[in-house]
């Protein structure tokens, strides 16, 4: 059952005489519990809604599109509370963060059905056999899974639960059914790499039909670890170890199935000072959310977008901040603008993560902090273009708590949230 917040105006609901306050109790006879239960069985031409008002039962008869919404709201998106992650990761990113941050950022969720709706990552750990049962009944695909490791003693000891082992036999039960998956494996140096990641990568293959890629990212290690599990960075050398191993077994594979399945992180490759491969590589980029083909998606992308923009002749200085990681290509699409667009000059500022840490290279976790610190003495022109992916989901604040509004206030100048997709940020720059 659950609480009823929200009719909109002249949806199906109210024309049904629900009202807010109501008990949403089951639809067509199946209990409803949170957004899963409400999603499958609403995907009917003929729903009967059974919900209480002040104890009293009451029936609505609603006949719509086999899709459709009928226009509830509920308290939250899940209807339900989120499920807390229960594993104590060694490479957990969450127990890296600085203290005195929004309760928010210190939040773990482990959580199925983000993984539905938002394409969350899970661990399987909080999953009963009930669970993956109404999975499967429900066909709810794709079915992400941080997977790091399918030695299942050494999954126990890198996530500190003991049912982390006995829970890949989950992946089973989702490839038998024929659901739909997609693999991450955080990568820790000494502990899962080397013929521990080999044996995982033969163990993931026989899922190659259902299991549609997985990506190998570094774990990312911030300067907040004390008294957490010693890790260490990947040298450039291990780096290069560990692409050399990855893209043997994925060419390999590729022979077999048509595809590589596994796929690099580009951190890797900048950390080992090797070129990011070529587009064909990524295969559509099934991993792009990972950080894997960002750098060649954003230039491949960048470059359509050169194509197509009409090119603005207003004269205009603008400023780019980036972070170490990107900076080498992002000082490349400022030269290629400024030569299309002859009146504009284009400043790109590298920002090193103090907030984090040094070893912390990518721009999607760059904060307020860091970039009125490091940017407040240089000039920066009309506009300043900051990483949109540094900013919270739907928001304008940084992971530090600082708002685009106060920065622009700080430096003094107009800050704009800069697009992570190539071929929106060549129209933003060419067009303004």
């Amino acid at each position: 059952m659950v609480k009823i917040t929200g009719v909109k105006p002249h949806s199906r609901a109210e024309k049904a005489k629900i009202t807010v306050g109501d008990i949403l109790v089951s639809i067509n006879g199946h209990d409803i519990t949170d957004v899963l239960d409400y999603r499958f069985y609403l995907a009917e031409r003929r729903v009967e809604i059974e919900y209480l008002r002040d104890g009293e039962t009451k029936t609505a008869v609603i006949t719509k599109g086999e899709y459709s919404d009928i226009g509830l709201g509920f308290e939250t998106p899940l209807m339900d509370k989120k499920q807390t992650c229960k594993n104590g990761c060694i490479f957990c990113f969450i127990d890296q963060n600085p203290k005195g941050m929004r309760e928010s950022i210190y939040f773990k969720d482990d959580d199925s059905r983000l993984s539905f709706l938002h394409g969350n990552y899970i661990t399987l750990t909080n999953l009963t056999d009930k669970d993956v049962d109404r999975i499967v009944k429900m066909r709810f695909s794709p079915i992400n899974v941080s997977i790091h490791t399918t030695n299942p003693e050494l999954r126990v000891k890198m996530m500190k639960n003991k049912r982390s082992g006995e829970v890949l036999r989950y992946l089973d039960d989702f490839y038998a059914a024929g659901l739909s998956m997609c693999g991450q494996i955080v990568l820790c140096r000494g502990i899962n790499d080397g013929e521990e990641l080999l044996r995982t990568m033969r163990d993931l293959s026989r899922y190659y039909d259902r299991m549609a890629s997985v990506s190998v990212v570094p774990a990312g290690l911030t300067k907040h670890r004390d008294g957490l599990y010693p890790l260490a960075d990947f040298t450039s050398e291990e780096a290069s170890a560990v692409i050399d191993t990855v893209e043997k077994f994925a060419l390999e594979h590729k022979a077999k199935t048509g595809s590589r399945m596994f796929f690099l992180a580009d951190e890797f490759y900048l950390k080992a000072g090797r070129k990011i491969p070529d587009a064909d590589y990524y295969e559509e980029y099934p991993q792009l959310e990972n950080g894997v083909g960002m750098l060649r998606s954003l230039t491949e992308d960048f470059a359509l977008g050169l194509e197509d923009a009409e090119v603005s002749d207003r004269a205009v200085t603008v400023s780019v901040a980036t972070g170490v990681a990107a900076y080498p290509t992002m000082v490349d699409i400022a030269t290629r603008v400024e030569k299309l667009r002859k009146g504009m000059q284009i400043k790109v500022y590298k920002i090193i993560n103090n907030f984090f840490g040094e070893t912390i290279t990518v721009a999607g976790l760059l904060t307020g902090r860091d970039l009125y610190e490091q940017l407040k003495d240089k000039m920066l022109g009309d506009v300043l273009f900051v990483p949109q992916n540094a900013l919270r989901s739907g928001e304008e604040t940084f992971l530090c708590g600082m708002t685009v509004s106060e920065l622009s206030e700080k430096l003094g100048v107009k800050v704009v949230p800069a697009p992570c997709d190539g071929y929106e940020l060549a129209t933003a720059l060419l067009e303004d």
